[in-house]
């Protein structure tokens, strides 16, 4: 085989690489746009999406807004306002923090960003064309940001051929996005899918948002959960046995406003339902557990 010397890679096939270790489905996009609206101190947060989230994702929140002259370093890899010093590694309060979401989403999809902050007197674009990033240019807009993310994985045929149907997609969509919303009860979300409106979470009380989580007639069959061992502290809300299910579709566990997937929560969970629902069934339960950070 002949010898290729070494040369360092474009920084567009770079992201194009990250964005398989980011970007893994539309749900994927999602999660990481309203967990950046959510860092961004947005109240309400809509998501629009086309056909699974292949054709169109848009996120539009009323955030703090991103500055016209940062717009080009949006997209950039590695570039965040979440993250100043290696100390800063030990205390993170945000959702993301690496940099690398946008510049990934944006190598493998037609993406724009319209941003206004409250300080300026209009709103500004910016496209990604697959990693060719176009000029600011002046635009109508609110305070906040939209994202467009059209034609997701153009560029990346085999990645594209692999999304599951339309519905399948849609669905890791919602659940990411109830994933997100159940710790914020303070931000309201609304998600449509071809033009149906298909989750509506108005602001509200914690135990309320929970609630969202599950069927109607879970609600009477529920108990509340609130109690604290030294610096951890635990709430939710868990079902009567009679809810338990097949399943673990009804349970959610979060650390510190994150969705975390546990065996030993699980495992703890169902063994406190043992000999009250029959083997092979998963108890009704979101827990959301609080501890302090390192470095705090």
């Amino acid at each position: 085989m002949e010898r290729r010397p070494i040369h360092q890679l474009s920084q567009s096939l770079v992201n194009r690489i990250a964005a398989g270790e980011v970007i893994e489905r539309p749900a994927s996009v999602v999660k990481e746009l309203i967990e950046n609206s959510i860092d961004a101190g947005a109240t309400h947060i809509v998501v629009e999406v086309e056909d699974g989230g292949r054709e169109l994702i848009r996120v539009i929140d009323d955030g703090s807004g991103i500055n016209a002259d940062e717009l080009p370093l949006a997209f950039a890899s590695h570039a965040t306002s979440k993250l100043v010093s290696d100390e800063d590694l030990f205390a993170i309060h945000t959702m993301g923090f690496r940099g690398e979401a946008l510049a990934s989403i944006g190598s493998v999809s037609h993406a724009r960003i319209l941003s206004r902050t409250s300080d300026s007197d209009a709103a500004y674009e910016i496209f990604n064309r697959g990693g060719e990033i176009g000029d600011i240019q002046a635009a109508a807009g609110n305070v906040g940001t939209t994202i467009d993310v059209r034609r997701l994985f153009f560029n990346t045929p085999a990645r594209r051929k692999f999304l599951k149907a339309s519905s399948t997609e849609f669905s890791y969509i919602s659940e990411a996005v109830m994933r997100t919303a159940l710790p914020n009860p303070e931000v309201s979300f609304k998600l449509s899918h071809n033009s149906r409106v298909v989750l509506d979470l108005p602001k509200t009380d914690q135990h309320s948002r929970l609630l969202a989580a599950w069927p109607d007639e879970f609600r009477e069959q529920q108990l509340p959960i609130q109690t604290r061992d030294a610096e951890i502290m635990m709430r939710g809300i868990i079902g009567t046995p009679e809810l338990a299910r097949p399943s673990q579709r009804y349970q959610y566990f979060f650390l510190n406003g994150r969705p975390v997937r546990d065996k030993f929560i699980q495992h703890a969970v169902r063994e406190s339902f043992r000999g009250l629902t029959e083997p092979g069934r998963y108890p009704a339960a979101i827990l959301l557990v609080s501890m302090p950070r390192a470095g705090c």
